[in-house]
């Protein structure tokens, strides 16, 4: 079975290797289009394809454009045209596209209309709110394009009934339980860049973005700092939002020493050797369906502190110390007992590396694709 999977941003290159790895195990015949690669991608195709398919020209002038307006506005150009007139061969020669991410709905819509009866379309839709309310002209007609799939994957049942809940038959609507993943192991020289902690570290890392309620991280901060708790809050990852204000507020509250900032795309790598000195994770999101950056930190076997959206609200009680979202008090007093107690956060951590073992592998997520592959090639749902 030949499947195009489609990432053109590579908004979920780990993810996506390590589906297509587990594909080709299978014996399917696989190949990931996407953009150029980057420094800070660490996909390393086995045994399937990968095509640079997408955004060659608007890459190329990255370094000279930096990533503001003018770069945003040349790489929406070059995938508009892309969509509408560029080719579509590796697509059409599939027996299966496979989309995991839509950068631009407007123009997904114009490349999914040419696809449309020459291959099979399925869509894994990680959240059923793509792009969290803050993406704009990216996400308008979104779930228009819903329409246009023979079949759509999520990875738990709050994807599911939201999506039925948008008018969706749920026959085309298949789960499958995302499984954990690893990031690139850090090295040497990227545990040397990360300071030694002085005082428990409470880690947030990947994009910054409002969803993701990083403000109401800093300020549960404040709280237990003025109240006298000693630890350390450590941001690590790319800011898509203005974070100035939550630094300034830290600043003039008398605790800039208490806060690391590693802001930027960061390579796996470094990622990872934050999560190595970190001592707790803190995932305060607003809203979300299933978070890979979570199930990315399990093995690492640290306490973990959510919000009660999404996947997080169906976690065992036992395996992250949640929260009511949005709500800074509560996750300040969620973290209290995790800061002051070592025996506590090494209790959670344990539980959540136990939680993370027993999930299901990415061999299981390949026999259940390639099963609804089979289904929508057999002409169901």
């Amino acid at each position: 079975m030949k499947v195009a999977m489609l990432d053109p941003s590579l908004f979920t290159g780990r993810y996506d290797d390590s589906l297509c790895a587990a594909l080709a195990g299978e014996g399917a015949d696989v190949i990931l289009l996407g953009r150029p690669m980057r420094p800070t991608d660490a996909i390393m195709p086995m045994d399937y394809a990968y095509k640079t398919n997408f955004f060659r020209r608007s890459e190329a002038l990255r370094a000279r454009l930096g990533e503001g307006l003018a770069f945003r506005i040349a790489k929406a150009a070059e995938y508009a045209l892309a969509c509408a007139l560029g080719e579509i061969g590796p697509l059409t020669d599939a027996a299966i596209v496979h989309a995991q991410w839509l950068p631009l709905a407007p123009a997904d819509a114009l490349l999914l209309k040419r696809l449309k009866g020459r291959t099979a379309l399925v869509h894994t839709v990680h959240n059923a709110d793509a792009y969290h309310a803050d993406a704009g002209v990216q996400g308008r007609g979104y779930r228009a394009l819903l329409d246009l799939f023979d079949a759509l994957i999520v990875h738990g049942d709050t994807t599911r009934a939201a999506l039925v809940g948008q008018g969706i038959d749920s026959a085309r609507i298949h789960v499958a339980p995302h499984p954990p993943m690893r990031l690139a192991p850090a090295t040497p020289s990227d545990l040397a860049a990360i300071p030694v902690p002085t005082a428990p570290r409470l880690l947030f890392f990947g994009t910054i973005r409002p969803y993701k309620g990083v403000d109401i991280l800093v300020e549960a901060c404040l709280q237990l700092w003025r109240a006298g708790h000693a630890f350390e809050l450590v941001l690590a990852g790319k800011p898509f939002m203005d974070v100035a204000p939550l630094l300034d507020a830290v600043t003039q509250a008398g605790f800039a020493d208490r806060i690391v900032t590693d802001f930027g795309f960061l390579t796996e790598s470094r990622l990872d050797a934050h999560m190595v000195r970190a001592d707790m994770i803190a995932f305060p999101y607003r809203h979300i369906d299933s978070s890979g950056a979570f199930l990315s930190a399990l093995h690492h076997g640290k306490a973990m502190v959510t919000s009660d959206a999404g996947m997080f609200g169906q976690l065992p009680d036992d395996v992250a110390v949640r929260a009511r979202a949005g709500n800074a008090p509560a996750l300040a007093q969620a973290l209290l007992p995790l800061i002051e107690s070592a025996a506590i956060r090494q209790g959670h951590g344990a539980r959540a590396r136990a939680y993370g073992d027993d999930m299901g592998t990415w061999k299981d997520m390949a026999v259940a694709t390639i099963g609804i592959y089979k289904t929508v090639l057999a002409g169901g749902a």
